[in-house]
């Protein structure tokens, strides 16, 4: 039987791929109600759920997250579809479809631990890490390999969950979905890297909510401030699998766009721009390596191709033994031919596409949002 490393073993060595979106895939796919976003899919659609923890894996990711996100009690009282669920059934079935992917290819899992309305609602600490209990109960239960706390907005909410994942003796990584503004509290980036990571956070960072560009900054003040105190956790990123530079210093980001969650395809990363991400956000340090909603199997595959050095293997398919769409090279049409290898693919500007966009249409005003 093969013995899975440590993550923690694993990030000391070598960068980890994390997996992509799962609530935003889901949903364009018809198995997650857009909006409330919770994830009864894994009862009622668990092949659907397998069947993109394999894709993910297959592209080259370390870790299958087990999707369980949102699948708090607060949040699935929202929903009419998700209420008739108990959290815990939710995080079982989760669990047990990732570990089962996971196994086939000798991956990583982990649980997710989710933010709730309880904290929004200002029910007490006491109530909010009741309900953090309760997932993290699942996961021991399950024997996953860390734990990953995701999308807060509140340090102070991300602090009590910590506080509670760290009864289960697991590896605890922490991610906010905050702008270089800082969170909801008002406290700045900087800031909230350190008490994550002085409360016993091993993994710090962020996901959701900015795209790349705009994380790269914000993880710069991060590690700055992580240095500043005398402290050395992992870093991580998971961004939003788009462009949105428009909303880079709004507190929560893309939310803010008029195209959010339904109309965002204009804005969805080329292949070219996720080898980009994954190549800058390794120059700066972060080891954990993902994404979060828009980031599909394909994204996830052209980062563990740019980082198949750094980590000593390609993802297996096909093209592995032709690298930055050699395959060009052979193709009937001579146009395609002259496309070959990494310099065109990554100096291209891609056109917006779109003729009615506002970046091509005068007759129409920007909204500063």
């Amino acid at each position: 039987m093969t013995t899975k490393p440590n993550l923690l073993e694993i990030l000391a060595k070598r960068p980890v791929i994390g997996d992509g979106s799962y609530v935003h895939t889901l949903e364009k796919r018809g198995y997650v109600t857009g909006g409330l976003h919770t994830p009864e899919c894994v009862l009622e659609h668990p092949d659907a759920v397998s069947g993109l923890h394999k894709e993910f894996a297959r592209a080259g990711a370390d870790v299958i997250q087990a999707f369980t996100f949102h699948a708090t009690d607060g949040k699935l009282q929202l929903s009419d579809t998700a209420k008739q669920y108990d959290g815990a059934d939710i995080n079982h079935a989760g669990c047990d479809l990732a570990l089962d992917v996971a196994k086939s290819y000798n991956l990583l899992v982990c649980g997710g631990v989710s933010p709730t309305p309880t904290y929004t609602a200002g029910k007490g600490k006491a109530a909010v890490q009741a309900e953090f209990e309760k997932q993290c109960e699942v996961f021991k239960e399950k024997d996953v390999d860390f734990f990953i706390a995701e999308f807060f907005a509140s340090i102070e909410e991300m602090e009590w969950a910590i506080d509670v994942m760290k009864k289960y003796n697991k590896p605890i990584a922490c991610t906010m979905r905050i702008g270089s503004v800082g969170c909801i509290d008002g406290i700045s980036a900087g800031e909230c890297a350190v008490r994550m990571a002085k409360r016993g956070a091993d993994i710090v960072g962020l996901n959701c909510q900015f795209d790349y560009n705009a994380q790269l900054k914000t993880m710069k003040l991060m590690k700055d401030a992580l240095k500043e105190a005398g402290l050395s956790p992992f870093l991580i990123m998971q961004p939003i699998g788009f462009l949105s530079p428009d909303t880079e210093y709004l507190v929560e980001g893309y939310s803010h766009l008029p195209e959010f969650l339904l109309a965002m395809e204009p804005r969805v990363l080329t292949r070219w721009e996720c080898r980009d991400y994954a190549r800058k956000a390794y120059e700066l340090g972060v080891r954990y390596i993902g994404g979060c909603c828009g980031f599909e199997s394909y994204h996830i595959r052209e980062m563990a191709e740019e980082l198949c050095e750094e980590r000593g293997f390609r993802p297996p398919g096909k093209d592995h033994n032709l690298p930055f769409a050699e395959g060009y090279s052979r193709s009937s049409f001579p146009l395609s031919r002259s496309k070959h290898g990494r310099d065109f693919w990554m100096n291209l500007i891609p056109k917006t596409g779109r003729p009615n966009s506002l970046a091509l249409n005068s007759e129409k005003e920007l909204i500063h949002l």
